[in-house]
């Protein structure tokens, strides 16, 4: 029964999302252009605040010209994931496109995100520049703050992204054991402390892993969530997410 459930709950997902889809087909979400694709025309696609230069690591953006090299907080504590994969900087516009998307339930403002992630991922996974990942894992989400928003914002990117890829989701596989405070007025170690104990793993961990979010801030959660996926068994942990915010 829970199977089924969970199946008829995947299948309302993808009608919305294909409801959504059809009534921004051509027009941008921005600036209402008839010629858009994946919901922006040129001129907004152009405006999004691309995350050009940054850290080899955890795609912290950096103020300079760099190649291959690492912020200081990787280079002192490196992280328990191989690599980030996030194509924009949190401003402005994308900051409020997530901010729609997230608290107001307005889908057509994360499609064209999710689009250019995923064609970020299939252009550098073609390419042999990322190992392919054997399963997406979703960043979790209390069930409480889930029923209250109405979905999670990082499960249907994961959905979107695996369908696109041909790689498997397991929203399940780790779970939140509590429900915490907010982190949004946390500085890194404050969130880390947050953090601890606060995921819990039900199930076997393939090898290769990516999690998958909306936004990534000071990479505690996916700092917490990788030593966890690593203690048990991953060995090559992938970050992947529309935004990072700036140092």
């Amino acid at each position: 029964m829970k199977q089924m459930i969970k199946g008829l709950n995947w299948l309302s997902t993808l009608m919305e999302l294909k409801v959504n889809s059809d009534k921004a087909a051509g027009v941008c979400v921005a600036c209402l252009h008839p010629n858009a694709i994946n919901g922006l025309c040129d001129a907004c696609q152009r405006d999004l605040p691309v995350n050009h230069w940054s850290c080899k690591a955890c795609a912290l953006p950096l103020p300079w010209a760099t190649n291959n090299q690492l912020c200081g907080q990787c280079l002192t504590d490196a992280p328990p994931f191989s690599r980030a994969v996030i194509p924009w900087r949190y401003q402005f516009p994308v900051d409020s496109m997530i901010g729609r998307y997230k608290y107001n339930r307005q889908r057509k403002f994360a499609r064209p995100l999710i689009a250019g992630l995923g064609q970020q991922l299939e252009t550098q996974l073609a390419a042999g520049h990322l190992p392919h990942p054997d399963l997406l894992i979703p960043a979790p989400m209390h069930p409480q703050r889930r029923r209250s928003r109405g979905f999670n914002q990082a499960q249907e990117i994961a959905e979107e992204l695996g369908s696109r890829l041909g790689v498997p989701v397991a929203s399940g596989l780790i779970r939140r054991t509590r429900k915490a405070p907010s982190q949004r007025e946390l500085n890194r170690d404050e969130r880390l402390k947050n953090l601890r104990g606060l995921f819990q793993l039900h199930g076997e961990v393939p090898l290769r892993v990516a999690i998958v979010d909306d936004v990534v801030t000071t990479g505690a959660t996916a700092r917490t969530l990788a030593a966890l996926l690593a203690q048990h068994g991953a060995r090559d942990i992938q970050i992947w997410a529309l935004a990072r915010t700036p140092g």
